[in-house]
């Protein structure tokens, strides 16, 4: 059928990936899981390249999340959905901010994952109930959408006589630095809270409750 949706699902337990592939395959229509297997290899060869959606473990063999392999499939312009036995909303907005269509956990069953399988393969988001709640607590008419690394760099900006000290101290370069300042000053000036200098960051900051005045 022209029209099948397929996916390829990346974990490294043997259990998930079954228990993946039946649910998406029982499905009405059903979703065909095409490919898997327990590292990311998975979605760059075969059947597993063709795939409609990637379903993405971050946590391969290992504590450290697989962000890098997020990055790369989402440049590559694959539709990945991240399904985590963790349920940690830095994380969570740290895979949407990386572009993928949705986190979820392995706690919210069947019904989600299809429904989140079926949205991506359209290139829409879903937003399971686990994301909700970061959401509603990162973003709202009135705050910028800051990402955790964002909110790192501001704060020890803050706390740093210069740039090049907050560089040294996060292992980042100075360019990188000022990359993050100036997107920062984007999205507030988007949200029309504009903060063109240091003193009025910090203004917005302590508004925000990013950082408080005994912090200074």
């Amino acid at each position: 059928m022209a029209d099948e949706l397929t996916a390829v699902v990346v974990d490294d337990h043997p259990a998930v990936r079954a228990g993946v592939a039946y649910w998406l395959s029982s499905g009405a229509p059903p979703i065909t899981v095409v490919a898997a297997g327990e590292d990311v290899r998975a979605a760059w060869l075969g059947e597993g390249a063709r795939a409609d959606v990637v379903i993405l473990d971050l946590h391969l063999g290992g504590p450290t999340p697989a962000l890098g392999d997020l990055r790369r499939l989402v440049e590559a312009g694959r539709r990945v959905v991240v399904y985590s036995m963790r349920a940690d909303d830095e994380i969570a907005l740290q895979c949407l901010e990386l572009g993928a269509l949705c986190y979820l956990t392995k706690a919210e069953g069947a019904e989600h994952l299809v429904q989140a399988t079926r949205a991506a393969a359209a290139g829409r988001p879903y937003t399971p109930p686990s994301l909700a709640g970061a959401l509603a607590g990162d973003r709202s008419d009135h705050r910028p959408a800051l990402s955790a690394r964002e909110v790192e760099v501001l704060v020890e900006w803050f706390q740093s006589e210069s740039k090049d000290f907050v560089a040294q101290r996060l292992g980042i370069s100075l360019s990188t630095v000022n990359s993050h300042l100036e997107r920062i000053r984007i999205k507030y000036a988007l949200i029309g809270r504009e903060a063109p200098t240091k003193a009025a960051l910090v203004a917005r900051a302590i508004q925000d409750g990013l950082i408080g005045v005994d912090d200074l």
